[in-house]
Order: C-alpha cells, then sequence, then structure tokens
C-alpha cells in the first residue's frame, strides 16, 4: 500500500509543478500569479484541482 501512496505523491508533485510553471508563465498580473501559486502549494491537490479549472493559463505557442 505503501507505494501506491508515494506514486500519488510523486505525480501530484509532477502535476503542481507542471501547474506553478504554467501560472508564472501566465499573462495575469503578478498578485494574481502569487495567489495562485500560493494556493497550489498550500493545498497541492485541491489548489491543482482548482487552478485546472479556473486559473490562468500560460499563453500558447
Amino acid at each position: 500500500m505503501m507505494e501506491i501512496g508515494g506514486l500519488f505523491g510523486l505525480i501530484l508533485l509532477v502535476l503542481d509543478v507542471w501547474a506553478i510553471i504554467s501560472i508564472v508563465g501566465s499573462g495575469a498580473s503578478t498578485g494574481k500569479k502569487v495567489l495562485w501559486v500560493l494556493l497550489v502549494l498550500i493545498f497541492p491537490l485541491v489548489g491543482f484541482i482548482i487552478w485546472l479549472i479556473a486559473g490562468p493559463r500560460s499563453p500558447r505557442v
């Protein structure tokens, strides 16, 4: 059972890093970026889900 929890934690870490990179690269104001990054850092799973639904996106290339 420990392996499943560790794997889930690793996946969540990768997704949170991806979300933070996307937030920093977005066109949102600095204040909004800081709030979104704090949300993702303080509440990793819930913050990621909220960001996925409503957060700022980095511009498409």
